[in-house]
């Protein structure tokens, strides 16, 4: 029989994916079909097209054409016997084959038939999702594209964590002959946010103090993920300590939350106004604090 190269007849590479052959095909089959072309081979390069889509749209069909490697477009060969045995065909069946008939009768006789009605599992997907903050401690419904085009709403359940693999059985690809479902597989991916740093289900962030609320203590107003609430600084509180909220990080899996740990950094004013100045020079004749190599 002689070789077809179903691959140059869609122009698309040995590794195209179902949809890039999905593609290749449509753009062919709109421009050489008969009752649109007046190409004098429009015809023929319609009906190359569509034998090759017919063969590589199939997953069990183009691994086989695959397995018969690549030649010369129109040059003779013969299938391996151990290739013919594996799919019931009887190798002398193959003299005189065309080799789009061959894998058209891919699937009869009675041994064919028995490999065609094999159940199949649907394909697996696998893709990462990014979720902010709020989102993965609540839940929330995501949208995806599957390599098909089609479109699946998903939910994210409250409580994931960044870099969690979720499965989504039954959500993939449709069985065949009574073959399961696939499945989605759901990579975990936190959105960076404006002000919260993620550590499993604690949340962190950076507070900003005065010298004054730092040495004498303060409530100062903070951030959450369910809104601002009011953190007791204790007096004497130095840069570098961390102020813990309990339960305000992100949601667990079981029950409760995470804590939210305020990391504090003392700041203090860039251009002081003259009264500030005067208090802060005060500050430093009157204070016996010493920072650096004496015991305070």
């Amino acid at each position: 029989m002689k070789y077809k190269d179903y691959y140059a007849a869609l122009g698309v590479p040995a590794d195209a994916s179902p949809e890039d052959i999905k593609k290749a095909y449509r753009k062919l089959a709109r421009k050489y079909h008969p009752d649109v072309s007046r190409a004098a081979d429009a015809e023929a390069k319609f009906k190359d097209a569509a034998e090759a889509y017919g063969t590589l749209k199939d997953e069990d069909k183009r691994a086989a054409y695959d397995e018969l490697g690549r030649r010369p477009a129109g040059a003779q060969f013969a299938p391996p016997p151990e290739w013919g045995a594996q799919r019931g065909f009887d190798p002398k069946a193959f003299d005189g084959m065309d080799i789009g008939d061959l894998f058209q009768a891919m699937g009869r006789g009675r041994r064919g038939a028995h490999a065609a009605a094999r159940p199949t599992p649907g394909r697996d997907y696998e893709t990462t999702v990014q979720v902010s903050l709020e989102d993965a401690s609540r839940g929330t419904t995501v949208r995806l594209q599957l390599d098909e085009g089609v479109a699946l709403d998903v939910t994210i359940p409250p409580a994931v964590r960044d870099g969690q693999k979720l499965r989504l059985r039954g959500k993939g690809g449709k069985g065949r002959n009574g073959g399961t479902d696939g499945d989605i597989y759901l990579h975990i991916a936190f959105k960076p946010h404006a002000v919260f740093r993620a550590d499993q289900q604690d949340l962190h962030f950076d507070l900003a103090l005065a010298p004054w609320e730092a040495a004498l203590g303060a409530e100062v107003e903070v951030p959450t993920l369910d809104g601002p609430v009011v953190l007791t600084v204790p007096p004497g509180t130095r840069a570098g300590r961390k102020l813990r909220l309990r339960g305000r990080g992100l949601a667990r899996s079981s029950e409760g939350k995470g804590d939210l740990y305020a990391h504090v950094r003392i700041d203090v004013p860039g251009t002081p106004t003259e009264r500030e100045k005067e208090l802060f020079q005060e500050l430093a004749r009157v204070s016996t604090f010493h920072p650096r190599g004496k015991e305070n």
